[in-house]
């Protein structure tokens, strides 16, 4: 019998996606009071880089809104697993934090 279970992102890699997704939504944020701010009565070059600017913003909305997801879909399918395998899970943990303990007080 053979049993398919997908990558889990280790806690690492979840941080730092979290970490960028809220950096891209404080960047957005600023971006868009930049836009608002702006100076209105500038000329054509200053409305070609507010529509630049524009689209970027759109951008990384996007980008931010698919890396969330990307996010949430690894955490539901992690809670797939745990919840198939509860026994297994409990296991490895157990040896996991077993390992890192024996790492952690040799010297």
């Amino acid at each position: 019998m053979d049993t398919i279970v997908p990558q889990i992102p280790d806690a690492a890699a979840e941080v730092t996606r979290e970490k960028v997704a809220q950096d891209l939504r404080i960047l957005i944020r600023d971006a868009e009071a930049l836009l608002k701010a702006g100076v209105s009565d500038a000329g054509s070059k200053m409305e070609e880089l507010k529509a630049r600017l524009q689209t970027s913003v759109g951008k990384m909305k996007e980008t931010c809104h698919q890396l969330e997801e990307k996010v949430v879909a690894g955490a539901k399918a992690t809670d797939k697993v745990i919840r198939a395998h509860p026994y297994e899970s409990i296991g490895i943990a157990f040896g996991v934090g077993l390992l890192i303990g024996v790492l952690i007080n040799r010297k």
